[in-house]
């Protein structure tokens, strides 16, 4: 199931646009801007076929973690086009950069510098990139634009607006890139919030059809992403001490600028302490939650699904389709904010502090 599919039944405009960066300098940085259901990935995918079909080398850097085209979701995913596509479903990634939601407004930083790194990969090697992003437009959706724009700093910025909503926008990036305005097609439709979420079912399941579980030995990959494992390891009576202040079984704990611990209820009640102080961490918010498998480099070989800790044995058991020797080569294993199971059923987000 796609949102958006190749078509050449598009405003005119669109064929003004394929004809201009057709004959532009190379390499040729270009950034799509809109929101929700406007029509981006549409545009994307005419474009890029037109350019293929003028002999042109076009790369596609996915950042729209909400609606992913190209696999694994939840990341920002640079692929080369090799030919006529339908969807950006078909591309196969190159490499991607983990972000770890499908909700990208506490992760700024994350999105701008995926997508900087990616897009510098691409201009080594195509003439045209082409950025897909978000439809979050508001807010700090506002600022995670003007971030990529001041990083990327792309030759074209095309904004698809509706009714001038986006006057705002092109100010904010004007200064960035050269901004071109087009009306969001009359054909462009909306889709529900639980077709979406049926779109990223899907995506989800394809990603994880071959996937098995694999043992990661935590003292040589790094946990990151979250403050557990950080500092010393609390002392038997320091957990018998909390055990017993909070009715908490006390899972595992560390001591470094704070105390910081994962724990189950034991009595549900609610309980008075200093947070800055404690950072707590419900056992059950780490069951099925994803997991970025990231390089050297710092970027995602792929994803899992993390489905059990042995704090004590400091071994984590996740679910992926990444083969043994690429497990065996990761740097770090880098903790997400969605649990998702692996048939694609979403369990729900996290805050980015509450790990």
């Amino acid at each position: 199931m796609n949102k958006a599919g190749y078509t050449t039944d598009v405003p005119e405009d669109r064929f003004v646009l394929l004809d201009e960066l057709s004959s532009r300098d190379r390499p040729l940085r270009v950034m799509l801007v809109g929101g929700t259901d406007s029509g981006k990935t549409t545009l994307l995918t005419f474009l890029a076929n037109g350019l293929i079909e003028r002999g042109l080398r076009v790369a596609i850097v996915d950042s729209d973690v909400g609606q992913k085209g190209i696999l694994p979701p939840a990341t920002v995913s640079l692929a080369f086009v090799d030919g006529p596509f339908s969807s950006p479903s078909e591309l196969r990634g190159h490499a991607h950069y983990f972000i770890g939601t499908t909700t990208p407004g506490q992760y700024v930083g994350e999105m701008a510098v995926g997508v900087k790194r990616l897009t510098d990969i691409a201009a080594e090697k195509a003439d045209v990139v082409l950025i897909d992003t978000t439809g979050f437009v508001t807010g700090a959706g506002v600022e995670l634009k003007r971030l990529k724009a001041e990083l990327v700093r792309p030759d074209l910025i095309v904004l698809l607006e509706r009714a001038g909503e986006m006057e705002y926008l092109r100010k904010v990036l004007a200064p960035y890139g050269e901004v071109v305005m087009l009306s969001v097609s009359p054909a462009a439709r909306e889709h529900s919030r639980r077709e979406r979420r049926e779109v990223r079912r899907e995506k989800w399941r394809a990603y994880f059809s071959n996937s098995r579980t694999v043992e990661v030995d935590l003292t040589k990959v790094i946990p990151g992403g979250t403050e557990l494992f950080r500092g010393r390891p609390l002392t038997e009576e320091e957990r018998e001490l909390l055990s017993t202040l909070f009715k908490w079984l006390v899972v595992a704990g560390w001591k470094g600028e704070h105390y910081t611990v994962v724990k189950v209820d034991a009595e549900g009640f609610s309980r008075q302490y200093v947070r800055p102080a404690l950072h707590t961490v419900d056992f059950e918010r780490l069951s099925n939650l994803l997991v970025g498998f990231i390089d050297g480099e710092g970027f995602c070989m792929g994803v899992g699904i993390l489905k059990w800790i042995n704090f004590s044995g400091m071994k984590a058991q996740v679910l992926t389709p990444l083969s043994e020797e690429e497990v065996e080569n990761a740097a770090e294993l880098r903790f997400g904010r969605i649990q998702v199971f692996e048939n694609g059923e979403e369990l729900g987000l996290l805050r980015r502090e509450e790990l």
